[in-house]
This record gives structure tokens, sequence and C-alpha cells, in this order.
């Protein structure tokens, strides 16, 4: 057993039964800064696939990715890039935050998981699960349990027998300050289970 989820399976130990049933999780990680925060933005509502895509052609239609290229290029070249006119307002919001410095994502290092998912929440086009999704992969925050995610909500009814969100939140709350590895483990079971 890998030594970093031991204080976790002792908390839970039904962890180690997804763990003997599946083997360990892969915990992947992306790059932080304004690219990533995009590319969340782009995956909202659509497949990963569908997303990289749209990425790609916007990248190789501005010779780059970065805040000022974003603000210069017309929301209609961003459109037939793929991008709804939706997520261009958001992208192009975030831009705008960090070239005027109403934002600095580099900060997001130093800060708790609380100060950067009330910060990152604030902007335009950014909710919970992305600020959540943000937090773990691209920060590796460790205690982030994103409740509003429905593989997760569909595990926690499966193996923990709880029916409501707050029964989710509330029997997660357990597993602190080792949260974000509970969902890579929940993450884990739904997918392994489905021959994802």
């Amino acid at each position: 057993m890998l030594s970093f989820l031991e204080p976790l399976i002792e908390i839970e130990p039904k962890f180690q039964v997804i763990i003997d049933t599946y083997g360990h999780p892969i915990i992947t990680t992306r790059p932080s800064g304004f690219v990533a925060l995009s590319q969340l933005i782009l995956e909202q509502q659509v497949s990963i696939a569908s997303a990289k895509a749209c990425y790609d052609k916007i990248e190789k239609h501005l010779n780059g990715f970065t805040p000022k290229l974003l603000l210069e290029v017309s929301d209609e070249e961003l459109k037939a890039c793929g991008v709804s006119r939706q997520k261009i307002s958001y992208i192009k919001n975030l831009a705008l935050c960090i070239e005027e410095n109403k934002i600095d994502l580099e900060s997001f290092h130093s800060k708790t998981e609380i100060e950067v998912y009330s910060e990152l929440i604030q902007l335009k086009g950014i909710g919970k699960w992305t600020a959540q999704v943000y937090l773990m992969f691209c920060l590796q925050k460790k205690d982030v349990f994103p409740i509003g995610d429905i593989a997760v909500q569909h595990t926690m009814r499966e193996l923990f027998q709880t029916e409501t969100l707050e029964e989710m939140e509330n029997h997660a709350n357990n597993w602190k300050p080792f949260r974000s590895l509970a969902t890579y483990l929940l993450w884990h079971h739904y997918l392994r289970k489905r021959n994802r």
C-alpha cells in the first residue's frame, strides 16, 4: 500500500476495499495558470476531447494562448474555433482580470483551499465544480471535495448509503484533511467498475 494512503484508510477502511478490487488510482496533475483555467472553462458541459480540439484550434489561430492574445482577437474568430458565445465571455473576462491585476493566479500556490476557492468563484463562468477541479488537479490541494460531481454523488450513495448532498458532505467531513485523495478513490471506483 502506498504510504500516503494509510492515514485515509485508517479513517475509512472501505477505501482499502476499492484498492484491493481495482488497484491504486492514477492521480493526474495539470499545470496551473491561465491556460489550465481556460481549458477547464472549455470543458464545461462537453467532452474533454471536444474541449481539447477547441483549445488546439484557438492556440493555432492565435499562435499562442495568453491573456493579451485572447483580448486582441474578435469574438467571431473565437466562435469560428468552436467556442460558444458564453464561454468566449468567460475566457475573455478571465484574461481581462489577469491583465488588470484583479486576480493573481500565481499567488494561489501560497493560499489555502478556501481562499483560492473564494477568489475563483467570484469570476464570471467559474462555478463550484470548476474551482474545485482547479484546486485538485492544478494546485494539488489536499482537502477538496467536489460534491457537485455526479460520479462522486453516485459512488457516495453506493458505498456509504448517503442519499442527500448534506449527508454526503457530512460523511466526507470525516476524511479531512484528505478529501482530495478520497475523491480520487471515489472516481477510481466509479470508472473502473464501468471499465472506463
